[in-house]
């Protein structure tokens, strides 16, 4: 079955669509995918892993078309981002 691996980093985003076997969850995917490879900084101990948006566990099955989601984690709160800008820009 296909499944697509989504994972952005500061810099770049990457959406790859692989082939794995009917019976594979989020981890499988994950590593026959390449991306840990490509993205040595990943962390599956660390790092939240969801389908579609909804946090799963690595060890959940998969269905044919499903997008899994590797997160990295909020360094900033989107909230404060807009208040900081001000700030800044009353510095001027």
């Amino acid at each position: 079955m296909q499944v697509g691996i989504a994972y952005s980093d500061p810099v770049q985003q990457v959406w790859l669509r692989i082939e794995v076997a009917e019976d594979s969850n989020v981890e499988q995917a994950i590593i026959k995918s390449g991306i840990l490879r490509q993205f040595p900084d990943i962390d599956l101990t660390e790092q939240a892993v969801g389908v579609f948006g909804k946090l799963v566990k690595l060890d959940a099955a998969l269905n044919p078309g499903d997008r899994v989601e590797i997160y990295r984690g909020i360094i900033a709160d989107p909230a404060t981002v807009p208040r900081r800008q001000m700030a800044d820009d009353d510095d001027d």
